[in-house]
């Protein structure tokens, strides 16, 4: 595995805690250190300052917070390896406002931790959902131009009909439209890779269930937590998991191995 200079294979885990006091609270701390990750990125921390001690020795600390409502969506980044230079946002003023990317800059690599929005009930914010995905995308690509990029986080959308339990009751849900679904078509066309999908293409294979109905003890969920890599950066991939058998939020983590000598 890494030494803090980022030689040698790098675990990186990315998990939408559903508020990240609370999943202090349940053991947070703890199942990170278990994984043995060198790299954690946390979607949906809704805290209202930072930074914020987690318990996390030896990882530098990155946070964005949403400006725009307290308790409110919010990433971090906990790293055990120093990046070159660390950002957050995009550079767009209507999607900074609400703490959704984070982006550090690693010598082989540029990593991104997002929280996409939501289209919501009624799908009242599909609109600026498309225009988020066309402006992250080009944020993507704008990036690799200068060295190839890793991104993760919750992307708000189960891409295809295995990646969620019953596909067609939520044709028109959100998360589930044929506009959501195609945005992420475009960023698997623009030459991103599901790096789950290259380890594993069974149905079954959930990220996220709703408390209610018993849904995670049925099974009766979501893929909706990714991590993606530039295609440059595929022989480099040896491994994509979904750590289902860790609680604490009504996500469980997602990660990768990346083997970068």
């Amino acid at each position: 595995m890494a030494g803090r200079d980022g030689r040698g294979a790098i675990k990186i885990v990315s998990w939408n805690v559903n508020g990240l006091r609370a999943a202090l609270r349940n053991g947070f701390s703890e199942s990170v250190r278990g994984t043995g990750a060198h790299i954690v990125c946390v979607q949906e921390t809704r805290l209202n300052e930072s930074p914020i001690d987690v318990g996390l020795d030896n990882y530098r600390a990155f946070f964005n917070n949403s400006r725009t409502k307290k308790g409110y969506s919010g990433t971090a980044v906990f790293s055990l390896i120093e990046p070159k230079d660390a950002s957050i946002g995009m550079g767009i003023d209507e999607h900074d406002a609400e703490g959704r990317v984070i982006t550090l800059e690693f010598d082989r690599f540029f990593l991104v931790n997002v929280y996409t929005p939501n289209a919501q009930h009624g799908l009242v914010r599909l609109d600026y959902r498309m225009k988020w995905d066309a402006d992250f995308l080009a944020y993507l690509k704008s990036l690799e131009r200068g060295k190839p990029v890793i991104f993760c986080g919750d992307l708000n959308v189960a891409h295809t009909e295995i990646d969620l339990a019953n596909p067609k009751a939520n044709e028109r849900n959100p998360g589930f439209t044929k506009e959501e679904r195609e945005g992420f078509d475009r960023i698997v066309a623009s030459g991103f890779i599901d790096t789950f999908r290259e380890f594993n293409k069974e149905p079954g294979n959930y990220t996220w269930w709703t408390y209610r109905f018993n849904a995670r003890a049925k099974n009766i969920g979501w893929r909706i937590d990714y991590v993606c890599i530039s295609a440059s950066l595929r022989p480099h991939l040896a491994d994509a998991f979904i750590l289902k058998d860790i609680y604490g939020s009504d996500h469980c983590p997602v990660g990768v191995v990346m083997d970068l000598p």
